[in-house]
């Protein structure tokens, strides 16, 4: 566990020009106390008590203006940047090593109790504002860009721009 802790601040080191040390980062960024937040209220979930994990993912929201549902499923050295205003959605799945900025949505788009919240890859940048909506899967290596609204799938290594989205695969940003 303090392996994962150790990384998650790293990430933030080598990622945020302006994050200037560890004590830093863990004291002033909201994105990681969101995260570090998520880790007991998803293994309150995930083991039966689920009023306890909402509780504490309320706390979270409430301190960090994030919103992550204790169900939803957060892969390693994930990045929440500028974070007010993100919601994760119950069903979501995000990999490892992504970059969020503020305002993101991951939410469903119909009720019930199946998967309906995107899976996000790994090494995947979703800019400001982006939405993603529905159980569909962002690839590996893609970038969504600010304000996106996503509804299908999108293969890896794509840039996706503009509402509705429009996908162009292999797409390199310099």
């Amino acid at each position: 566990m303090l392996a994962r802790l150790q990384s998650d601040i790293q990430c933030i080191l080598d990622r945020d020009p302006a994050a200037r040390s560890r004590f830093e980062v863990v004291t002033c960024y909201p994105g990681l106390h969101a995260i570090w937040l998520h880790l007991p209220a998803h293994w309150c979930w995930t083991h039966g008590f689920k009023w306890l994990g909402r509780f504490i993912s309320h706390l979270a929201r409430w301190f960090t203006g994030i919103e992550i549902h204790p169900g939803a499923v957060i892969g390693e050295r994930v990045f929440i940047d500028h974070g007010m205003g993100v919601v994760i959605g119950e069903t979501a799945e995000i990999g490892d090593d992504v970059l969020m900025y503020h305002q993101v949505t991951l939410g469903g788009r119909s009720r019930g109790r199946f998967k309906r919240h995107p899976t996000i890859g790994n090494g995947v940048l979703l800019g400001a504002g982006a939405k993603i909506i529905g159980p569909i899967t962002i690839g590996d290596g893609t970038k969504i860009g600010a304000n996106a609204l996503v509804v299908k799938d999108v293969p890896p290594n794509s840039v996706v721009t503009g509402i509705p989205a429009n996908t162009t695969p292999g797409d390199v940003i310099a």
